[in-house]
């Protein structure tokens, strides 16, 4: 498996790219949903440039290893951010992996908020092997690589690194 890695302004790219294939398709919707974290930075691209509020769901499934195995998937009961879920759903993540979290939401959602009457799926890399074909990408692999996204550099730092690192003068995460 290789390893990919992604600038600030790789990664700002793709998230304009995102938006703009949304919106070129014309497609509509009512409400807005991020999944937290990954899809958090891209979910804040649609609500700025559609206007809307952005609704976050947490879900975790990559706990073990620092976050590189997948094991069973948690899905919050609350959500942040709407009032009221109903209508036309864009669900945004950065990533289609195995597909399995997003299949898992799809469902969840569906059941627990019945006036959905539609959710698609936007994400900016979408893998083969996965179960589940986004509406929306950006780049798809044929392959499995790990993602390098630009603010890794912050993952287990620590408040302690983190300040010594800002005072030795070092960029981190920091366009240059």
């Amino acid at each position: 498996m290789s390893d990919i890695t992604y600038s600030w302004n790789e990664y700002i790219r793709l998230n304009e790219e995102l938006v703009y294939k949304v919106a070129k398709s014309g497609w509509q919707f009512d409400c807005l949903i991020c999944l937290s974290r990954g899809g958090m930075r891209p979910g804040d691209f649609f609500s700025r440039i559609y206007g809307k509020p952005l609704a976050v769901l947490a879900t975790s499934s990559y706990r073990e290893a620092k976050g590189t195995v997948q094991s069973n998937l948690d899905i919050a009961d609350c959500m942040t951010g709407l009032a009221e879920l109903k209508g036309k759903v864009l669900l945004v993540d950065d990533m289609v992996d195995s597909g399995k979290t997003i299949q898992e939401v799809v469902a969840h959602l569906k059941k627990r908020y019945p006036a959905i009457t539609e959710i698609r799926v936007a994400v900016l890399w979408w893998k083969a092997h996965s179960v589940l074909k986004p509406d929306w990408h950006c780049v798809y692999f044929e392959d499995s690589p790990w993602i390098h996204q630009p603010f890794e550099c912050y993952d287990d730092l620590g408040a302690e690194a983190f300040i010594e690192a800002i005072e030795s003068g070092k960029t981190l995460g920091r366009l240059q």
